[in-house]
């Protein structure tokens, strides 16, 4: 016996409601909940800034091609796509004057390895890459050694 079309979908929309309940029950068990258990609006004392280590001391770097950290404040430095305050000492032109050293000349490639006379769009921004320093105790433990550290000699010091 064949039954009409809007029997067909009465039943079909049966199963589909059922099903969705189905699912709904079982979710709690298989979703983790995101939000946590629920908690009371309050003020929260901030802690103090931690003080930057402005000694104007290079650091030593800790593996290669690692990019420098910045020795001195950058407080109210601007940096935005119409003004660097980083270039005002450190590009190429200016180092003399300012002692400051020299950006990298990688900063004045392309993507594809070509000079350009000015520093490249995409190095431009550079708190992206280089970093002041705090003096706060570390967030994650680190048992990073360097070579020189685990017995290897450099060459040519024997």
């Amino acid at each position: 016996m064949i039954k009409s079309p809007g029997t067909w979908l009465g039943g079909l929309l049966a199963i589909l409601f059922v099903a969705t309940g189905a699912i709904a029950q079982m979710a709690p068990e298989r979703v983790p909940a995101l939000s946590g258990p629920p908690q009371e609006m309050g003020e929260v004392e901030a802690k103090p800034i931690p003080k930057w280590v402005v000694d104007d001391a290079r650091k030593e770097r800790a593996y290669p091609d690692q990019p420098p950290v910045i020795p001195h404040s950058i407080e109210g430095y601007q940096l935005s796509v119409n003004t660097n305050r980083c270039l005002s000492c450190h590009k190429r032109e200016l180092t003399q004057e300012s002692g400051a050293p020299m950006i990298s000349v990688t900063h004045y490639m392309t993507r594809e390895g070509q000079m350009l006379a000015d520093v490249s769009p995409r190095r431009y921004f550079c708190t992206a890459c280089h970093v002041p320093q705090a003096d706060v105790r570390p967030l994650v433990n680190n048992t990073f050694k360097d070579m020189s550290d685990m017995g290897v000699k450099q060459a040519g010091s024997e």
